[in-house]
């Protein structure tokens, strides 16, 4: 069962039926769509998603993911997966853009690094940030991820893998 966790200004919250429509209003985000490598879907899609976490992703035990609360607010998404990149786990994070800028980001991965690391046993995990996207791949660089290679989609975008070790790094 994925635990809900915390840091400092963040509670990490398995999802509930009712956080559906933040989910989806997140994910129908086009700024958000933009940075995280995505065209925006259709909403159904994305609600179809979202049961899934409910009905699959949980009961399954598939992989680890959440809602992330700030003072009460919904702000964004966290994920902890098994990547078809690399024979690993990768990170996904999302914030709401009235929240970036603010030092959020990065305390969403070092609360999943350290989760990666205690709950998990994993030595290190992945990240995959567009090449284009200069604050997520500042931050990257601040906390100590390492490029592993460019993975260039059929469109062309260019994707920066990355690694990080889950210790000693936060």
């Amino acid at each position: 069962m994925t635990p809900a966790l915390r840091t400092e200004r963040l509670e990490f919250l398995p999802y509930r039926p009712e956080h559906e429509d933040v989910f989806v209003a997140l994910l129908r985000d086009e700024e958000v769509c933009r940075w995280m490598g995505q065209e925006r879907v259709p909403e159904e899609e994305i609600r179809t998603l979202f049961r899934a976490i409910l009905t699959d992703v949980y009961p399954k035990r598939l992989f680890d993911v959440w809602g992330l609360w700030h003072e009460g607010a919904y702000v964004g998404h966290a994920e902890v997966k098994k990547t078809g990149n690399v024979d690993g786990h990768e990170l996904v994070t999302a914030l709401s853009p009235g929240y970036w800028g603010k030092g959020l980001g990065t305390e969403v991965v070092r609360g999943l690094l350290r989760h990666a690391a205690d709950d998990l046993g994993l030595r290190e995990v992945y990240g995959m940030v567009g090449a284009d996207n200069a604050a997520s791949l500042a931050m990257c660089r601040r906390l100590g991820f390492r490029p592993v290679r460019d993975v260039v989609g059929d469109d062309g975008t260019v994707t920066r893998m990355l690694v990080i070790p889950t210790t000693g790094t936060v």
